[in-house]
């Protein structure tokens, strides 16, 4: 047996992503579950969050030979918001399942900007579907935007795939402001424009559909003005989210985390020149990991006693329980 172990998990729109390792090892291969966490009247589902993960974590402890699991970091979407039940419960339960001491919640966004940054001050743009900005100067967090695709969002997957859907539906009204390619494209991959609405109204994952239209943007950005001015002002989006961010002062770092960035240079190219404009004072860095790879980095601190993340309840919440 090796010596007390952690628990680190990545609760997003997929399901959940877990691993367990030691301090000074490498974590297990990660173990996913297929559903994401339900939310309801109380916000995330403390229950149905337990069901998935407690069996996931009593097979990875057994199987790399971790026989007690005091630390555990969990990072939630939503968690920001939606987090009250979670806060409330989640503790003792995985105290009660799993022997856990020292527990973490965080928001996804936080974990993200440790996946990516780890403990240092910048910012990071955290950007798929949706987008969040997270910066902090290690006393205090802050965020801008994540309000989802109604309110806000923007620059994001979202964000992009419905300026260019609306600019397709101006090429075919005749208004200004339209793209040809663009129509061609929304033909192609959602059939006869005025059909549009009927698709997409209905649709319980409107955010989603929205963003497979973001890479459709893209590829026309290069040939078609339309395209190319809606990804310069996403990039604008981006860049004033992260500024609102970013300490105004010191040595720091602001970094990209998200599957956004896969659209590549069309994005990339106006995003870096918008970053500089806005934030001189940071240097722009590749990102190191992933929101899971963030919470293994907080759950090693915390296991070490080395934490240097400030706590905030929505943001990065911290809990110690004794054991009778």
């Amino acid at each position: 047996m090796t010596a007390p172990g952690f628990l680190a998990v990545d609760s997003g729109g997929s399901g959940l992503r877990v691993v367990v390792g030691v301090p000074g090892q490498a974590p297990s291969v990660p173990r996913a579950s297929r559903e994401p966490v339900r939310t309801g009247a109380r916000g995330i589902d403390p229950v149905h969050l337990l069901d998935q993960l407690v069996p996931l974590a009593r097979a990875l402890a057994a199987e790399a030979g971790v026989g007690e699991l005091d630390t555990a970091v969990v990072g939630a979407a939503g968690f920001a918001s939606l987090g009250d039940a979670l806060r409330a419960e989640l503790p003792g339960a995985l105290a009660e399942e799993l022997g856990v001491r020292h527990v973490a919640l965080a928001a996804d966004a936080v974990t993200a900007y440790v996946g990516a940054l780890g403990p240092r001050p910048g910012a990071v743009l955290a950007a798929g579907t949706g987008l969040i900005a997270v910066g902090t100067d290690l006393a205090r967090w802050r965020r801008a935007d994540g309000w989802g695709h109604l309110l806000g969002d923007c620059g994001s997957g979202a964000w992009i795939g419905r300026a260019g859907l609306e600019a397709a539906l101006r090429a075919y009204d005749g208004r200004d402001g339209g793209s040809a390619p663009l129509l061609a494209c929304v033909e192609e991959q959602f059939g006869p424009a005025p059909s549009l609405p009927g698709l997409l109204y209905p649709r319980s994952d409107r955010a989603a559909v929205l963003a497979s239209f973001a890479p459709r943007v893209a590829a026309c950005a290069p040939h078609d003005p339309v395209a190319g001015g809606i990804l310069r002002a996403a990039a604008r989006h981006m860049a004033e989210s992260a500024a609102a961010v970013c300490p105004a002062e010191g040595a720091l770092e602001v970094a990209l985390t998200g599957g956004l960035f896969n659209l590549g240079e069309p994005l990339l190219a106006p995003l870096r020149r918008e970053l500089a404009d806005r934030l001189p004072h940071a240097r722009q860095v590749p990102a190191n990991g992933d929101p899971l790879h963030g919470a293994v980095r907080i759950a090693t601190d915390l296991a070490a006693g080395r934490l240097s993340l400030p706590g905030e309840p929505t943001m990065l919440h911290l809990t110690s329980l004794v054991r009778d």
